[in-house]
């Protein structure tokens, strides 16, 4: 099951919703049309479980890359390199809330979950970063995790967008100045 959703992520990533095929998924999946309408009900649930698994691999390795330094702000810049240097690839987090916004309940509902989870490590972190010294003490905590979830989504929409690496690790640049 994991390994079929795992597949789907990859259609849904590249094509959205609305440009995925029934056709598309049962062949990345390798599974029967009748197979995937029995586990997942229609192209919605594989979707919703797309998202699902999509977040939380995201949420998991977003966690790594913070904890992954000594000093906090460390952390911070280790996450963001990752994402910009994984731009070119479609996020699915970002494509589901462009193509549907807040639309659908049961999306929103799942995103919010994965948001608030993101939302508690970044802010632990700057939390710490700032107890360091490394991030204004005059700056808002709240505004900053705000800030740099926006930043994760912009650096991504300008990758796909065919901005270059040196643009997009710019935008880098630019988050982690704006912390200090």
């Amino acid at each position: 099951m994991d390994a079929a959703v795992r597949a789907a992520v990859a259609v849904f990533r590249e094509h959205g919703f609305e440009g995925t095929s029934a056709q598309m998924l049962v062949s990345a999946m390798g599974i029967g049309r009748q197979s995937l309408y029995d586990t997942f009900g229609d192209k919605w649930g594989i979707y919703l479980a797309a998202v699902k698994q999509y977040s939380q691999g995201e949420l998991r390795t977003h966690a790594g890359m913070l904890m992954s330094r000594q000093r906090a702000v460390e952390g911070i810049r280790a996450m963001l390199d990752r994402v910009a240097g994984e731009a070119h690839h479609a996020c699915l987090g970002v494509s589901s809330t462009v193509e549907f916004g807040c639309s659908r309940p049961d999306l929103v509902k799942a995103r919010e979950a994965s948001s608030a989870v993101l939302v508690h490590a970044i802010k632990e972190v700057l939390a710490k970063a700032k107890e360091e010294g490394d991030v204004s003490a005059d700056l808002d905590l709240d505004q900053l995790t705000t800030f740099l979830i926006a930043s994760i989504s912009s650096i991504r929409l300008a990758a796909r967008g065919g901005a270059g690496s040196d643009h997009v690790s710019g935008l880098v640049d630019l988050a982690m100045r704006a912390l200090r």
